[in-house]
């Protein structure tokens, strides 16, 4: 079993249309079937039809609960008696919280010190045992590993997991389902999990759909990696979008986004911001700033011209005083 997945590894068949497809079946009736909003003022500013998935109305407010859930639900019952560990600062840390309790197991999460207070509550409020860390002195995946060692806990992680990145997929399993063909996919790229899996349902169900991940432009690894042809590290210099800070791409996630992935698109944080701003004032939609880089690619015309266009929001998740101060 663990060398053909090692053959399939190779061959950047890490996660195939049909575990996106069992993954769906899932999470059918327990994750939400976010709405596909769309908008006449929005189509006119791009000079497309563009079609949002609303992952900011997703279980905890992301669309970090799919992959979350498919992967704790495949745990073996003796695992789940056990429970999980996971390590994050913002959204994941809410799902594997929120998919344990759903599924009766037990969740550590490992949290930065100096994390928003809010997304600590957050993870705590879902029943979570939260154990924080110094983010500047500690390695985190090397503090998850010892405590999954000592605790016999299972590790979670974020998106370098064939089940995590099936579970995301079906977003757009659902968005395609809606709208039909669509000429191009845009979709935020952190560690690369969500467009993985978007990618592999997209492609799988239409060939020529253009997937196109968005980064924001000081954090942009997985577009120096595609171009490089190999996975390269940048150094994170600030963004607003904390959830797309990540200096490098994920082995698993790089060898299927490097098979399905067209392009890479980058944007400021000066764009992300007024992408939040029409989202709340034009669309009515609360959206964080990693979940509004899509929408900002699209004002910011960096994406080639496409007449349907179907755009991840992946989140909501941001306090009223962040809101506030990012728009002031």
């Amino acid at each position: 079993m663990h060398d053909h997945f090692h053959e399939r590894v190779q061959m950047g068949e890490i996660v195939s249309f049909a575990d996106v497809q069992d993954a769906a079946e899932r999470l059918e009736g327990i994750a939400h079937r976010t709405p596909v909003v769309t908008s006449s003022t929005l189509d006119e500013l791009v000079g497309a039809e563009v079609f949002l998935k609303c992952e900011n109305f997703q279980r905890m407010g992301a669309f970090k609960f799919r992959g979350a859930y498919n992967a704790i639900s495949r745990l073996s019952p003796e695992q789940l008696r056990r429970g999980v560990v996971a390590y994050s600062s913002g959204n994941h840390a809410q799902a594997v919280a929120l998919a344990s309790r759903l599924l009766g197991t037990t969740a550590v999460i490992l949290m930065p010190a100096d994390a928003p207070a809010a997304k600590l509550a957050a993870t705590r409020g879902y029943g979570a045992e939260v154990i924080t860390f110094d983010r500047y002195t500690a390695d985190r995946a090397e503090l998850a590993g010892k405590l999954a060692e000592e605790r016999g806990l299972a590790l979670i992680p974020p998106y370098e997991h064939p089940h995590v990145m099936a579970g995301q997929g079906t977003a757009v399993l659902e968005l395609l389902a809606e709208t039909g063909p669509l000429d191009a996919l845009v979709v935020p790229v952190s560690g690369g999990g969500l467009v993985a899996g978007c990618a592999t349902a997209a492609k799988a169900l239409h060939p020529d759909v253009r997937v196109i991940g968005v980064e924001p432009d000081t954090a942009d690894d997985t577009r120096r990696s595609l171009a490089a042809g190999e996975r390269v590290s940048v150094p994170v210099s600030r963004t607003i979008a904390d959830g797309l800070a990540v200096g490098t791409p994920g082995e698993l996630t790089f060898a299927v986004n490097q098979r399905l992935v067209d392009e890479i698109a980058v944007v400021t944080d000066d764009e992300i911001r007024a992408a939040m701003r029409l989202a709340f004032e034009r669309l009515k939609l609360v959206v964080e700033p990693s979940g509004a880089v899509g929408i900002a690619a699209l004002l910011a015309g960096r994406i080639s011209a496409a007449s349907r266009v179907g755009v991840v929001v992946s989140g909501g998740n941001v306090g009223v005083e962040r809101f506030a101060e990012l728009l002031g």
